[in-house]
C-alpha cells in the first residue's frame, strides 16, 4: 500500500527558502515517477517538479533555477528544495507518485507554503 506524507511547509519571507519532504512507503523508486505539485486558491493544480525512475528531473518554467527536486532511495523520501521564494509560490504543495506499470497515481495530503513579509 502506497502512502505519502509531506512535511516542511510553513511561513517564509520573500527571498527565503524552505525544504519540503515527502516520506513514502510502498514505493519502489525505479518504478515510479515522483513529483511535487502545487495548488493556489482559485487556480488549478500544477506540476512544479518531477523526477523519473531513472533520475531525470524536469521543472516548471516558473521555478527553474530556484527549486530542486531530489530523492533519497535509502530513506524513501523525495524532497523539494525551494530557494528565492516569491509570493506567487504560495500554495498547498502536494507530493505525487505515478506507477509506470499501472499508471495509477497517489497523492499526499498536502503542505501549506506561505510566502509573505
Amino acid at each position: 500500500q502506497v502512502q505519502l506524507v509531506e512535511s516542511g511547509g510553513g511561513l517564509v519571507q520573500p527571498g527565503g527558502s524552505l525544504r519540503l519532504s515527502c516520506a513514502t512507503s510502498g514505493v519502489t523508486f525505479s518504478l515510479y515517477t515522483m513529483g511535487w505539485y502545487r495548488q493556489a486558491p482559485g487556480k488549478q493544480r500544477e506540476l512544479v517538479a518531477a523526477i523519473t525512475g531513472g533520475g531525470t528531473t524536469n521543472y516548471a518554467q516558473s521555478v527553474k533555477g530556484r527549486f530542486t527536486i531530489s530523492r533519497d532511495i535509502a530513506k524513501n523520501t523525495v524532497d523539494l528544495q525551494m530557494n528565492g521564494l516569491k509570493p506567487e509560490d504560495m500554495a498547498v504543495y502536494y507530493c505525487n507518485v505515478l506507477n509506470l506499470r499501472t499508471f495509477r497515481d497517489y497523492w499526499g495530503q498536502g503542505t501549506q507554503v506561505t510566502v509573505s513579509s
